[in-house]
């Protein structure tokens, strides 16, 4: 009986991950299109800070010399038989032209990461840091969904 009860658990954890993964990537689509409604150039930011731990740890703030921009690495589902590739963070890059002056475009330059509750992890906080610490981006958004009414509205805050 303790078996069949924990099948029965691990099947409705499993069912609940395929739809927390499918509504986290609708709303990525409906983040990218709101910024391109509103002028955005939206590209999918497929690069990393290294050496940045995965999961819960005590330090991910520490401040180190040695961390720089590279590639995200490409992850493999042998299940399924699908490679998912640019799983960097933030998830986009967006760019518009901020002012032209004498003959020069000066472009503002952000990061956009969707989540649909809103909140960063101690990890992703630690990025964002980062990222806006050596100027790769001007700022950094953060896409939170909410509902008004039956209607998602996107609200963006700003990480600082």
């Amino acid at each position: 009986m303790n078996k069949e009860l924990k099948d029965l658990k691990t099947k409705k954890n499993r069912a609940r991950g395929k739809k927390a993964k499918a509504n986290g990537a609708n709303f990525e689509r409906r983040v990218r299109k709101d910024l391109e409604d509103k002028s955005w150039i939206v590209a999918k930011w497929q690069n990393n800070v290294s050496d940045f731990p995965e999961g819960n740890i005590n330090k991910p703030t520490e401040e180190r010399e040695d961390r720089k921009l590279i590639p995200a690495k490409n992850k493999f589902n042998p299940f399924s038989k699908a490679m998912m590739l640019g799983g960097g963070f933030p998830d986009f890059i967006a760019f518009r032209i901020a002012d032209t002056i004498s003959c020069h475009n000066y472009c503002e330059v952000i990061g956009v990461e969707s989540k649909v509750l809103g909140y960063l992890d101690k990890v992703e906080r630690a990025k964002c840091e980062w990222l806006l610490k050596n100027k790769i981006f001007s700022r950094i958004l953060i896409a939170q969904k909410t509902k008004v009414k039956n209607k998602i509205i996107i609200k963006y805050k700003d990480f600082k």
